[in-house]
């Protein structure tokens, strides 16, 4: 272990912004704990020194047994002890480790140059380490730092960890009045500040009567007679009770869990068949609006055939009686007038693409020709520029004539709209 990095004032105000300070530190200087337990830390600390005025909340080193090494929190100080009608006070340490307050803080108790951990112990290890079975019934978020303290020292009260180390005095010198811990007592006071009186004749006799070795620790007040010893029946009796509420509240705590999980899995279920129904609700819209304009369009060519067909029944009941009297004249038919244009439009139409197509027939004969050596090629270059020239003509006005029956037909079926709207 490393000594304590910084210590903060014992002043209690000042000792609970030292801890909000220190827990709402980020970076790499963070304490190592959850944010979401850090406010529970910092509300058992405070009721820790509230209680415990002795124990100092304060951060330092710790060093895992793998060797690495790790800023914490801990409580370091003393905590009461009553033994045989007087209170002493036992120093520890109390180490907050990474997981605290899921699980439970390492507590080692912590002697001074003048003691030595009693061996063997029920609850101390060599090395200081205590194990008691409120640590090893921790139970979050129901187990504190407050409870903890009083069952360490209900277990130190049953069994002291701790004991003098006899020393041998160079220079003896009679003291009129001799202290049997003088060595303890010293130690004490320079490490806690206290100067207990030593303790009397009767307190080490009866000591010695019950076969413990000379008290090895600092009496510093008297025991409280409103303060009854607990006893072994209570202890049973207050740790079922204990017990069996920290169950309870697992339970509770394990159930509430449970259900705040399978909750949050209906929620993503839920989202996740929402995002599939808006986006099925996005295509349907947009395969009905496809639709819509599907059907907008086949309407217009509805319309259109219907118009189409109305000019065809016009049209064949204009040219019935004109077939009648074609069949009348048996085979006496002339081409030329089978087919009778409408109107003067249609008849120039009909003229300019017909000698359009003749002359795009002469034009591919004399190809034919020139390549046969019967045209020479001189005459078949001034051939073909005529002909172009009035094709090209013939083309002209073809456009023109087509460009006005569209305008005229365009506005045929205006009218004809307008009629079947009526």
């Amino acid at each position: 272990m490393v000594p304590p990095s910084s210590t903060p004032p014992p002043n209690p105000q000042q000792i609970q912004q030292f801890l909000s300070s220190v827990l709402s530190q980020r970076g790499p200087s963070a304490l190592p704990y959850s944010e979401d337990t850090k406010w529970l830390i910092r509300q058992q600390l405070v009721s820790l020194i509230s209680n415990y005025p002795s124990l100092v909340p304060k951060t330092a080193t710790f060093t895992h047994n793998d060797g690495r090494s790790v800023n914490l929190l801990q409580a370091d100080g003393t905590i009461p002890m009553p033994f045989q009608g007087v209170t002493y006070n036992i120093p520890i340490i109390i180490w907050l480790m990474e997981s605290y307050p899921r699980y439970a803080p390492a507590v080692y108790v912590n002697p001074t140059r003048d003691m030595i951990i009693k061996r063997p112990h029920p609850h101390v290890s060599p090395s200081g380490l205590v194990s008691i079975p409120y640590l090893h019934n921790w139970i979050y978020p129901s187990s504190n730092l407050v409870d903890l303290v009083l069952h360490l020292s209900s277990a130190f009260s049953r069994d002291p960890p701790l004991y003098s180390q006899r020393r041998p005095n160079p220079n003896p010198s009679p003291s009129p009045s001799p202290s049997p811990n003088p060595s303890i007592n010293s130690s004490m006071t320079s490490t806690y500040g206290q100067h207990p009186p030593p303790p009397g004749p009767r307190v080490a006799a009866t000591a010695a009567a019950a076969g413990y070795p000379p008290s090895p620790y600092g009496r510093v007040q008297h025991p409280q007679h409103s303060q009854a010893r607990p006893t072994s029946t209570d202890d049973a009796a207050e740790v079922y009770k204990r017990n069996a509420m920290n169950k309870l509240v697992e339970m509770v705590h394990g159930d509430i869990i449970g259900m705040r999980k399978a909750r949050e899995v209906e929620m993503e279920g839920m989202f996740s068949a929402q995002a599939v129904l808006r986006r099925r609700e996005e295509e349907i819209n947009k395969g009905l609006k496809e639709m819509q304009d599907e059907k907008e369009g086949l309407e217009q060519q509805l319309q259109v055939v219907l118009m189409n067909a109305d000019v065809l029944d016009s049209w064949i009941r204009d040219n019935e009686g004109k077939i009648k009297n074609l069949g009348k004249k048996n085979n006496n038919v002339d081409v030329d007038e089978a087919i009778h244009c409408v109107d003067v439009l249609s008849k120039q139409v009909l003229d300019s693409t017909a000698a359009d197509l003749a002359i795009e027939d002469v034009v591919y004969s004399l190809d034919k020709a020139v390549q046969d050596g019967v045209v020479p090629f001189d005459q078949y270059l001034r051939n073909v520029r005529l002909l172009s020239r009035e094709q090209f003509f013939h083309r002209a006005t073809a456009s023109k004539v087509k460009e006005a029956q569209m305008q005229a037909q365009v506005a045929n079926m205006a009218a004809r709209i307008s009629h079947f709207v009526s």
